[in-house]
């Protein structure tokens, strides 16, 4: 088994991230997935660091939180299940002992609507999480989570990430250093 994989989406995420081994996957489940899977196929770390941005979908929630349970959000399990006749699981449990659930989809949440209907199933949303978890699910890697809230996951979800990434970059590598 290999060092410790740190995998951050972003660039700018990962600004101030140094010394460790680092993949930045890109934007999105299929860049994620790629990108994981290859780095995990290559240098068979001992474990991979996920670390990145998230929308709150809770008010109250801000900070660096580590993820239990991620979701995939945009796919619906139980029909695809009934259509082929077997159950397809759209989760994976990193932590039964940590409580927050993230919930993955290829779209940027920032309406309300969309927000006030993940809320009731997850307390954090991204972009890339559950892909990272299906493949180091699949290689049999131990996975750690933690995702910073960047925004609301509202109308202003864009700006407010956009107007914080030097500090939200900042908190991504504090992160990184208390995890690994």
């Amino acid at each position: 088994m290999g060092e410790p994989l740190v995998v951050i989406a972003l660039r700018q995420e990962a600004l101030y991230v140094e010394g460790v081994d680092l993949v930045i996957t890109g934007i999105g489940k299929v860049a994620a997935a790629v990108a994981v899977s290859r780095a995990v196929a290559e240098r068979q770390p001992s474990l991979v660091l996920n670390v990145g941005t998230a929308g709150a979908l809770h008010d109250h929630l801000n900070g660096a939180h580590v993820v239990g349970r991620v979701i995939e959000h945009d796919v619906d399990h139980a029909a695809l299940g009934a259509l082929i006749g077997e159950p397809i699981s759209g989760e994976v449990v990193l932590d039964p002992n940590e409580d927050i659930t993230l919930a993955t989809g290829d779209a940027f949440v920032s309406s309300e609507v969309h927000r006030q209907a993940l809320a009731a199933r997850a307390h954090l949303v991204d972009m890339e999480g559950y892909a990272i978890a299906r493949a180091c699910q699949q290689a049999d890697v131990p996975l750690r989570m933690v995702k910073v809230v960047s925004d609301t996951a509202s109308a202003d979800a864009a700006s407010s990430w956009q107007g914080r990434m030097d500090d939200l970059a900042r908190q991504i590598a504090a992160a990184v250093t208390a995890h690994l």
